[in-house]
């Protein structure tokens, strides 16, 4: 159907903008893992947040396949977020170009509205480790592969979207 890329800062109000596209049935694809207690304690927030509505799937690591198994038409599928995903994927040792070549092949094919969510990281400070650098190029690249193959890509900031590529919903 469409694949819809939305990006901004660490709440900036992406994810809550990108819950709001949500139409018929809804699936929530999240990547991130709960190493901590703070970690467990916000996504037990997120979850209560989202309610009955929505469909959710936890998977840190295989985000094609989890896409592959429940894309159907008529579904929404909201992926929050490629950044946890792709830090998931470096922290394990994956090849991280070839697991964004497998995704970029893949959306195009999917029969599901899908709506990925994915951190602007690039705007800030120049981290100061080797890993830190390679974070921030690896996902600078994720996002440019996302928003060539996406129909629409906005910009959150401050709660507010920007469109980058498409319009906005009315």
């Amino acid at each position: 159907m469409s694949t819809t890329l939305v990006l901004g800062g660490a709440r900036s109000g992406k994810s809550r903008f990108a819950e709001g596209l949500a139409r018929g049935e809804c699936h929530y694809l999240a990547t991130s893992q709960a190493f901590d207690d703070e970690m467990r304690a916000r996504i037990a927030t997120h979850r209560q947040d989202r309610g009955a509505l929505w469909v959710t799937h936890e998977e840190p690591l295989a985000l094609t396949g989890t896409l592959a198994d429940i894309d159907a038409p008529g579904r929404f599928v909201l992926v929050d977020c490629l950044t946890l995903w792709l830090s998931n994927v470096l922290l394990a040792g994956q090849d991280w170009q070839a697991a964004t070549d497998d995704l970029a092949a893949m959306l195009p094919r999917l029969q599901a509205s899908v709506v990925l969510v994915s951190n602007e990281v690039g705007m800030g400070l120049v981290p100061e480790t080797p890993l830190g650098r390679a974070f921030r190029d690896a996902q600078g690249i994720l996002n440019q592969r996302m928003a060539a193959i996406a129909n629409n890509v906005f910009f959150v900031a401050a709660g507010l979207p920007l469109a980058l590529k498409g319009r906005l919903p009315e």
